[in-house]
């Protein structure tokens, strides 16, 4: 069976207007939509959805852009696509083995069309998210669908990811940047997410992570992206968090062209998630009210069933509901003062400032950085990470260095000159308490005058786009 046959009986057929010449998705640029979504006040909502059978992606589109929310939907890439082995995807689908993600480089271009065809419009742009440090095959079948909108990076989608080397990686993603830029014809504006922000998904402290994202975000453009976003994945301070996304918003209009589009995508707790529901949607509601308040305008959102399966399409429109449900009662941003740099901005700015002052190639600055350990992510085991640099969780509950190896920051100063979870001094004990430190905090009883829970559809409707 082909992967044609095996989508035809519940995939639409294009209609003239959803022709690949004449599409609906010329008028739904993917960072276009977000613009105008923040603009009218609204927080986009995104989950993180693929599936291998092109008939339950497509209801999971259709559930997604149905839900109670400003949406965009998300075909997520399955594993084999992600590591260019697509024989393997092609053999699974031939025999009807479940994929953990759409195979968008298997599946053809007419049929992935068909798929998106009557969903994909002007108030309902899709991303593809997919985890490769090898995207050609990605970009073209994404492109040849449609669609203008996918994420990664030469930094976030090589060192956490496998052992592709990261100069391969830098070659790769230069040469998808400028090939998408060529593929996507004018109105619609090609767009690249950074998964810097999210580096290992947790203790890696909010100044490099804000760096990673800006100094891809820079490398895009000078690959001639002129859409892009940049983001930072909530970690265990509030406070903390908040300075993160405000300084990520700073760098950008400080270090990016100002006629470049761009905007703030915050990811949900990316580490060891809630066990139980209730901890589960206070972590997811937390985020919500993180991104409104620190003015991110997207959040990537995750579900109560995080902690133990991969969530159904049904519990993704929950969470999705939820989050624009805390949105929509949230108060707006609140600004810090411009005069006081935060800590996570200056340590950030210094992290950029350091790279650029390599070279005026930011992939061979990029590639220098690591080599000389400028950059270095804590309890990252690819070989071209110095692996010196280790962080811990203060007392406050903030993500500190307690070794900065020869990167352009000191560590901690702690009393007594030794620091809890030092290369010295962690143990394996020490090393999951930190791991699970938030699941814990969600999971226990609510803080005295804390938040509760808020009902997924309570002041939903308030948060969705205008018709």
């Amino acid at each position: 069976m082909t992967a044609a046959t095996l989508a035809a009986p519940n995939v639409a057929a294009p209609s003239a207007s959803t022709s690949s010449t004449s599409s609906t998705a010329s008028t739904s640029s993917f960072g276009a939509f977000v613009a105008d979504a923040a603009a009218s006040g609204q927080l986009v909502v995104q989950p993180r959805m693929g599936f291998g059978d092109p008939r339950r992606m497509r209801a999971g589109l259709e559930r997604t852009k149905a839900a109670v929310a400003t949406t965009v939907g998300t075909l997520t890439i399955d594993s084999y696509t992600r590591v260019g082995d697509h024989a393997a995807a092609r053999d699974a689908l031939a025999e009807g083995t479940p994929l953990n993600g759409y195979p968008i480089a298997t599946h053809s271009a007419e049929l992935t069309r068909n798929l998106l065809a009557g969903v994909l419009d002007a108030g309902f742009p899709v991303q593809v998210r997919h985890g490769s440090s090898r995207p050609e095959a990605i970009v073209r079948a994404l492109a040849a669908a449609g669609l203008d909108a996918t994420e990664g990076g030469p930094v976030s989608y090589c060192l956490p990811y496998g052992r592709t080397p990261l100069a391969e990686s830098v070659k790769n993603w230069a040469h998808c940047c400028e090939l998408l830029a060529s593929l996507v014809q004018a109105p619609r504006t090609a767009h690249v997410e950074s998964f810097g922000g999210c580096m290992l998904g947790q203790l890696c402290p909010p100044g490099l992570l804000v760096a990673i994202s800006l100094l891809e975000g820079l490398f895009f453009v000078r690959h001639g992206i002129r859409s892009v976003s940049l983001s930072y994945a909530q970690q265990t301070d509030p406070g903390q968090d908040a300075e993160a996304v405000r300084a990520l918003r700073r760098l950008a209009s400080e270090f990016l062209p100002p006629d470049v589009d761009r905007h703030v995508v915050l990811y949900t707790y990316m580490g060891v998630f809630p066990h139980t529901e209730r901890g589960a949607t206070r972590l997811l509601e937390a985020s919500a009210r993180l991104a409104v308040t620190s003015g991110a305008q997207r959040l990537i959102v995750k579900t109560a069933a995080e902690a133990h399966r991969i969530p159904t399409v049904l519990e993704n429109v929950r969470a999705l509901e939820t989050a624009a449900a805390t949105a929509a009662l949230t108060g707006p941003p609140r600004e810090a003062a411009r005069s006081a740099d935060s800590e996570v901005y200056r340590e950030a700015r210094a992290f950029v400032e350091a790279v650029l002052e390599l070279g005026e190639d930011l992939g061979k600055a990029l590639r220098t950085a690591f080599a000389r350990g400028v950059l270095d992510v804590p309890y990252c085991l690819h070989p071209d990470n110095a692996g010196r640099s280790r962080s811990f969780v203060d007392a406050g509950g903030r993500l500190r260095w307690s070794e900065t190896g020869a990167m352009p920051v000191a560590p901690h100063p702690v009393r007594g000159g030794r620091v809890p979870g030092s290369v010295r001094s962690m143990t394996s004990d020490g090393l999951l308490a930190a791991l699970g430190r938030v699941a814990s905090q969600y999971d226990g009883p609510p803080a005295p005058g804390s938040a509760g829970s808020s009902g997924p559809r309570a002041g939903a409707r308030a948060a969705r786009a205008p018709a």
